[in-house]
């Protein structure tokens, strides 16, 4: 449930007329339910209350400092996958100890940062990252925990470039290598292996694959175990799916007892790294339409927002909801809703059955709180949007639109 609804034909974030926001604020900008993100964040880690678990929020879905502190207030951990994500996790107020470092790439000023701040686990994803993190720990006399992040070639069933846990993936270490993954592991001196961790992919609309990586990642457990190499933690990733469209997702109760049941029999705590569920619909792209253009057969709406701003639709093809601001009795017709971005991949929709707006009129491009300001960019020297957060019938600019300043800042002209 989410809690953008029409009010008198006019859409609503909770009681907060969304075109109040845009006059006040501007387009194209995000507008994110602080209602919605409470009762996600809540339904998402009460699905797993039965059983010993740390519900780690993917910080990668939606960084803003406001998303992060009503999350850690919640008493929910973190999932980061950089060093700027780790500093934005703890200035949020998410204890070290509620952390996990996930990623493939991690440098070593990364890990001496996670390293001493304290955090709860590295997911290491290679033997290379393992000797490394063996070796700044050495250096800073400090055991480093760690989860190895396990392959485990399981179909997710979602987008190819969203699916991270078949063999074919750059992530986590092979199956069929995993043991003597563990073996060197726990031969380094500088190294508490305490877990293991898999992650299959993002946007999962099945139980299936879940409950299938769980039950590889426990049978690898008990082999790990028989080399006395003791385990105490398994984290599962994330992924659970959303409804963008026409996808029905399982609840989370669901995807909760079932992977809950997996692990709990072999007495590991879970750990579980939820993103898209949690902000995915509990956030909008506001836009404005600037023109009606026809091309032959071919309409297209021209708004303020582009692909800089919501890459999703240009780079995985993905569907967002499209609704006008003002509901209005008009005719409807089929059109592309495209950016002023110059790239023909420059979409938001494609042959789109939609009520015709007019110039001038509000869109709202719905689902888009998860991976949709973190992805943006200033591509085409465009600065990034504000961002805004609703909480019941008061709203506040909780990230300031940027300046043509902003995007020069830091610049230096060669000296001739």
């Amino acid at each position: 449930m989410h809690y953008f609804n029409y009010h008198h034909h006019s859409l609503r974030c909770e009681e907060v007329e969304l075109s109040d926001i845009a006059a006040a604020v501007g387009t194209p900008c995000y507008i994110y339910s602080h209602r919605t993100l409470t009762r996600h964040a809540e339904v998402i880690d009460k699905a797993l209350e039965r059983f010993d678990h740390l519900t780690c929020y993917s910080v990668k879905a939606n960084s803003n400092q406001a998303v992060l502190k009503l999350l850690a207030d919640r008493g929910l951990g973190a999932d980061v996958v950089s060093g700027g994500e780790l500093f934005r996790a703890r200035a949020a107020g998410f204890p070290a100890d509620r952390i996990v470092f996930s990623g493939v790439g991690k440098t070593e000023e990364e890990l001496r940062y996670a390293l001493n701040e304290g955090i709860l686990a590295f997911n290491v994803e290679s033997i290379s990252e393992l000797r490394a993190l063996n070796f700044v720990a050495g250096q800073e006399r400090t055991k480093a925990p760690v989860n190895l992040r396990i392959n485990p070639d399981v179909d997710p069933k979602t987008h190819p470039k969203i699916a991270t846990g078949l063999k074919t993936a750059k992530f986590g270490i092979p199956h069929d290598k995993a043991l003597d993954a563990y073996e060197e592991a726990a031969s380094l001196e500088w190294i508490d292996v305490v877990g293991i961790d898999a992650h299959i992919g993002s946007n999962l609309t099945s139980v299936a694959p879940f409950v299938e990586a769980a039950k590889r990642m426990v049978d690898l457990v008990e082999k790990i175990r028989a080399k006395g190499i003791a385990l105490k933690m398994a984290d599962i990733g994330g992924g659970l799916g959303i409804t963008y469209d026409a996808e029905d997702p399982p609840s989370p109760v669901e995807w909760g007892d079932a992977i809950g049941e997996v692990f709990s029999t072999a007495g590991l705590r879970i750990i579980t790294e939820p993103g898209r569920s949690i902000v995915g619909n509990a956030g909008i792209l506001l836009t404005s339409v600037l023109y009606l253009k026809e091309h032959g057969d071919k309409n297209f709406v021209v708004v303020d927002a582009g692909m800089n701003d919501l890459v999703r639709p240009s780079m995985y093809d993905s569907f967002h909801g499209i609704r006008p601001v003002v509901k209005r009795e008009r005719q409807e017709f089929v059109a592309d809703v495209v950016g002023p971005i110059c790239e023909t991949g420059d979409f938001l929709a494609r042959d789109r059955t939609m009520t015709r707006p007019e110039e001038g009129d509000l869109l709202a491009v719905l689902s888009a709180g998860a991976y949709g300001f973190t992805m943006s960019s200033t591509y085409n020297s465009r600065p990034r949007v504000a961002e805004v957060m609703v909480r019941a019938d008061t709203w506040q600019v909780v990230r300031d639109r940027e300046t043509y300043g902003d995007l020069i800042r830091g610049e230096r002209a060669l000296l001739t």
